[in-house]
Formats: C-alpha cells, structure tokens, sequence
C-alpha cells in the first residue's frame, strides 16, 4: 500500500533531483578545482537533457501505471550520469575553458535546486507522517 502511494508521488522525481543536484555538485566543485591546470575543459551534467528526461519518465510512469504491478519501479528510469563538454565558455590562452564567475554562479543555482528539492521531499515526508497518525487514530 505505501509504494504505491510513494510511487505514484512526488518523491521519486524529487530523489532523482536530488542526486542529480549532488552529482552536478561534485562535477562544478571539480571544475573549480582544476582550474589552472592548462588545457582543462569544463565538465557538466546537461540540466536540459535531465529536465527532458525526469518529464519522460513522469510522463511514461503516469501513462503506463496502469500496466505496472504496485512497487515496481518506473521503467524509463532517464541516465543521470551522462557528463558532456561545455562548449558555450570562453577558451583562455591557455587552452583552459573554466570561468570562475560562471562555475559560482552554476553552484549557486545548482545548490538552490536542490535545496528546493529536499525541502519538497521534507514536505513529502510530513504528509505521509500525517496520514500515518490519522490511520492509527480512525
């Protein structure tokens, strides 16, 4: 009875955020890092392709939830993990592509989605304590 009221929340899509956030996180802290080693690329999670993905997942989940026995996991869980180059920075003349200012502001949006995405979960959580008391006292 819960997975199935777990599964058909909000929560997956707010867990897969928030290791998408944490993942991006160490990546962005590693750019930084790197920063005045010559020839350095910048690396990334593509925040677009995991939206596209997370609203095909969502999407397929509700439209095929019907098909899917209680418990079992979404089956177009999106790859989370696909790191790709950041082609839109500035090459400086040391073959290095890692701007500061732009990892900072990157961490900053990064840190606040997934803030946003726990705090969600928090609230998540809340209801179903909620919804647990009311079914001990009824």
């Amino acid at each position: 009875m819960w997975n199935s009221w777990i599964n058909s929340s909000a929560l997956p899509a707010l867990e897969q955020t928030a290791v998408f956030t944490q993942n991006r996180q160490a990546l962005l802290a590693g750019n930084i890092a790197n920063m005045d080693v010559p020839g350095y690329k910048t690396r990334d999670i593509s925040t677009s392709d995991f939206q596209q993905r997370l609203h095909e997942a969502i999407t397929a989940d509700t439209t095929l939830s019907a098909g899917r026995s209680a418990g079992e996991p979404p089956s177009s869980v999106p790859a989370m993990q696909r790191v790709r180059d950041v082609s839109k920075q500035v090459l400086l003349h040391d073959g290095s592509d890692v701007s500061l200012e732009e990892q900072v502001t990157e961490i900053a949006k990064n840190e606040s989605l997934h803030n946003i995405s726990i705090a969600l979960m928090r609230s998540q959580f809340r209801n179903l304590e909620v919804a647990i008391r009311e079914s001990v006292n009824v």
